[in-house]
Order: C-alpha cells, then sequence, then structure tokens
C-alpha cells in the first residue's frame, strides 16, 4: 500500500485537476465526492476543494468540525462571493477566486520551508 498523498483535491473539471496535478508533482489524491474529501484530509496535509460544486461546503464543514490538522484551500468565482463567505465561515484557511489560485498555485501548494 502506497503512503497518502500530501494533498487531498476534489476538482472535477479536467482542465483545474491538469493544473492541481502538475504544481503537485503528482503528491495529490483526487477524490470523487465531497464525502470522499473529508476521508482524504485525515491523512493529507493539503486540502483543494471547488466551491462550485454540490456538497462542498458541507465538506468543508465536516472537515472544520473534525479539526483535522490540514491546511483547506477552497476557490471558486469570483462573483459567486455568498460561495466565498461561505467557504471563509466553514473554516477554509484560504479561500481564492479561481484564478488567484492557479496564478499562485505551485506556491500555495509547495512543502513548508521550499
Amino acid at each position: 500500500m502506497s503512503p497518502p498523498a500530501r494533498i487531498a483535491a476534489y476538482t472535477p473539471d479536467l482542465m483545474d485537476r491538469s493544473r492541481v496535478e502538475a504544481a503537485a508533482a503528482g503528491d495529490v489524491r483526487f477524490v470523487g465526492s465531497p464525502g470522499e474529501l473529508v476521508e482524504a484530509a485525515r491523512h493529507a496535509e493539503v486540502v483543494v476543494a471547488d466551491l462550485s460544486r454540490d456538497g462542498v461546503l458541507d465538506a468543508l464543514r465536516a472537515i472544520d468540525g473534525h479539526c483535522f490538522d490540514v491546511r483547506v484551500i477552497a476557490y471558486g468565482s469570483h462573483v459567486e462571493r455568498a460561495a466565498l463567505a461561505a467557504a471563509r465561515a466553514a473554516g477554509c484557511d484560504q479561500v481564492l477566486a479561481r484564478s488567484e489560485l492557479f496564478a499562485g498555485l505551485p506556491e500555495l501548494l509547495a512543502p513548508p520551508g521550499e
């Protein structure tokens, strides 16, 4: 059995997924549902979640409620202010517009100290 990935991501959009994969240098586990993200967060250092998908906010609240030692990065459309605000209220460490996320993705996903 291989060790868990450092990054757990729920990014169903294939373009987003390929960008995360490249920035994570392969150290990422993509999950197929928000519920799977909660379980994957248990073993990850960083969680990345697309706010445009149903169920993501509930998953983010669950991750926060379990107090996993994980940094949570949520992203969505800059015009979806309510979703971005809800993610902040759900305890996310960073909430970014999609363009902000992808502009700084390598730095955001870099291991500490790099």
